[in-house]
């Protein structure tokens, strides 16, 4: 447990994020800081366990629509910031995959092999969590040449439209199915813990504004495609 904790810090270093008792080393959000000094993360962010789980498929959704747009230029042989493509994996490598994917399976999973409910479903995410992050270490080691050849573009697509369809069907399975049966497996009391435990666990690894960070990255991505503004989506028949 302590060398994967060593190497996540690792990790958040080369990211620029690494985390110095309760303050994010990183000046994008200064005068943003939701907690004011003295004040606990549990106090300001009182959310249910189901509500902030969602809320990080949000910022999911958000990754997998960047993958396809890149995914569409590719097909139309247009030019795409190739960092785009490496800071949106990494963004899902830090925050989807060792952070919310560990949650469901450290604090929600377990709830349904005890209850013997949905444990196809949960088996099924599992694996799809580990499936999701080969397609992630395949991205990235993909970006390493900034995809100059063709070959790699085409690679670069058949991984993002496999990524796409796989993490689109397991985040809509989970808000529809996953998530309203978990609600009925644990006490009020034990749900509002819970809660508080995600939370502080966001808090642990990233600060206290860990979620709009990554929402800040994800903006800054998405500004480079120019594809920020809502009304971009907004077909025109």
């Amino acid at each position: 447990m302590q060398n994967k904790n060593n190497s996540r810090r690792r990790f958040l270093k080369n990211s620029g994020l690494l985390i110095a008792g309760t303050t994010i080393l990183n000046t994008n959000l200064v005068g943003e800081t939701l907690i004011k000094p003295g004040e606990s993360l549990l106090a300001v962010e009182k959310i249910s366990p189901t509500e902030h789980l969602m809320r990080d498929h949000g910022l999911l959704k958000r990754i997998l629509l960047i993958y396809q747009e890149i995914m569409d230029r590719i097909n139309k042989k247009s030019s795409f910031p190739p960092e785009t493509v490496i800071d949106s994996a990494n963004t899902i490598r830090m925050f989807i995959e060792a952070n919310h994917e560990q949650m469901e399976e450290n604090y929600l999973f377990p709830h349904f092999k005890k209850a013997n409910t949905l444990v196809e479903l949960v088996h099924i995410l599992v694996t799809q969590h580990q499936k999701g992050s080969d397609l992630t270490s395949k991205i990235v080691q993909l970006g390493a040449d900034n995809f100059k050849k063709n070959k790699e573009k085409e690679q670069l697509k058949k991984y993002l439209y496999s990524f796409i369809r796989m993490l689109s069907a397991h985040e809509a399975r989970e808000d529809t199915v996953l998530f309203p049966a978990f609600r009925k497996l644990i006490s009020e009391t034990e749900y509002e813990s819970l809660g508080e435990q995600l939370a502080q666990k966001e808090f642990d690894m990233f600060g206290p504004n860990g979620f709009e960070l990554m929402l800040h990255r994800v903006e800054d991505i998405e500004k480079k495609l120019k594809i920020y503004e809502l009304s971009k989506f907004t077909p025109k028949v």
